[in-house]
């Protein structure tokens, strides 16, 4: 008898964290993590201030977990649609577009989420900036590793290259409000992609 309020609380809990991370994240891409407040939260979600810090308990936390759900979001939108692709090169290719179509479909209002925290972020320490910098380290990591399979003779440089482009790309679309940027970004990815495997070939 006991358990049923007991899991009616656990799932109003749930419901509270995931809105709320989920909102934390969307304004971080257009104000910055730092522009996270609980009020501020409570009126966009229509949750309570004091439901959000049962769950929560300081600012600090629902910073991480909008981080946390950022990066189960990314996972989601654009790694998970390029998995079945081969290693390498053509997996290359269809992260390149499903993170073209991640920003298309405006999954955050600001855009890339990564690419919006990343330089807020640069130069600080604590939770939410480990948090910031673990997520970018595994797009990074993810890239080289897929550029080691493609044959690249320079995955790091290559996987900077890539990361530089992409970012640059969604930088303009948000300044200039211009879809073109983005194509600009792929085109300029792509030949990255081929031309290392390419140089890497005996």
């Amino acid at each position: 008898m006991t358990s049923l309020p007991r899991d009616g609380r656990r799932a109003r809990g749930d419901v509270t964290r995931r809105r709320t991370a989920r909102k934390a994240a969307e304004i971080a891409t257009t104000h910055g993590l730092d522009a996270i407040t609980v009020g501020g939260l409570a009126e966009a979600t229509g949750l309570s201030k004091s439901g959000i810090l049962t769950v929560f308990g300081n600012r600090e936390q629902i910073q991480v977990a909008a981080v946390a759900e950022a990066r189960r979001i990314y996972r989601e939108t654009v790694i998970a649609p390029a998995w079945d692709a081969e290693p390498g090169r053509p997996r290359l290719r269809a992260l390149v577009d499903s993170w073209i179509d991640y920003l298309l479909q405006e999954v955050f209002p600001g855009g890339c989420f990564v690419a919006a925290t990343s330089v807020e972020y640069g130069h600080r320490v604590g939770p939410v900036a480990e948090s910031v910098r673990a997520l970018k380290r595994e797009w990074l990591d993810l890239l080289e590793a897929e550029l080691v399979a493609a044959g690249s003779a320079h995955p790091t440089d290559d996987a900077f290259r890539i990361d530089a482009f992409l970012v640059a790309g969604n930088t303009r679309r948000e300044l200039f409000g211009d879809d073109d940027e983005l194509w600009r970004a792929k085109a300029l990815v792509l030949d990255v992609i081929g031309s290392s495997s390419e140089a890497a070939a005996p």
